[in-house]
């Protein structure tokens, strides 16, 4: 069974609220990511701009190493959300977290390589543990660990990479394939630098779709979604 990172921004869980998780949007989520089970073994990684991003720092005159941190436990909030109601739905689901919190478990990557090939949900929390680095980056090293063929990019209302902001610019390109080095040389700000060097690196594709689009999922794992393919050079 092929094996995929789903990566989704924490912005699409707070639907039309102004910040925190919409119980619909959860609900609807957890739906999709069980129906699609059967065709592939998923792994989560969850933004946490919901509650809080790093790059609100300087707004707020926080330090910026502070708020990276409460950025990471917005990824966890986020987390447990999601990993209660998958289990409220009868699904085995597992929750690692790069910071060191008692109720849930330290990730090691063999852990969660055996919850996948239980057929597990895994829910990778806290991002990469350190501040500098977004969910991005973490969503990418994590599917490198277990040899994931692909990272499904879920962004809120946004169905691709474009040369600038759609939602600011009608008249915005989208890219429908770009290679990893075309992504960090043009400086498209769709995802971090970082990241798309780990996914070049290791061979790994990254769809970027609307998370919002009806059966989003099931319609980007199989590739019949609006999206922009990235992928290594040929």
């Amino acid at each position: 069974m092929d094996r995929i990172l789903l990566k989704i921004s924490g912005e699409a869980l707070r639907g039309k609220r102004e910040f925190g998780i919409d119980p619909e949007v959860l609900n609807n989520l957890a739906d999709d990511i069980i129906k699609n089970m059967k065709n592939a073994s998923i792994a989560i990684v969850l933004g946490g701009g919901n509650f809080f991003r790093g790059r609100d720092a300087e707004i707020l005159n926080l330090d910026r190493v502070d708020c990276d941190y409460m950025g990471m436990i917005g990824t966890i909030m986020n987390s447990l959300a999601l990993k209660s109601v998958l289990i409220s739905k009868g699904v085995g689901c597992e929750l690692f977290s790069s910071l060191d919190i008692a109720p849930i478990n330290n990730y090691y990557k063999d852990d969660a390589v055996k919850a996948l090939d239980e057929n597990k949900v895994v829910i990778f929390a806290g991002g990469t543990g350190r501040p500098y680095y977004s969910t991005d980056t973490a969503a990418l090293l994590k599917a490198s660990d277990i040899g994931a063929s692909k990272v499904l990019m879920g962004k809120l209302g946004v169905d691709g990479v474009y040369d600038s902001d759609p939602r600011l610019n009608p008249n915005a390109k989208k890219y429908d394939i770009l290679n990893h080095r075309e992504l960090i040389e043009n400086n498209l700000a769709i995802m971090d630098l970082s990241a798309a060097v780990i996914a070049d690196d290791n061979n790994i594709d990254i769809i970027v779709f609307n998370i919002l689009e009806e059966n989003s999922i099931e319609r980007a794992i199989k590739g019949e979604i609006s999206h922009t393919l990235i992928t290594r050079r040929g």
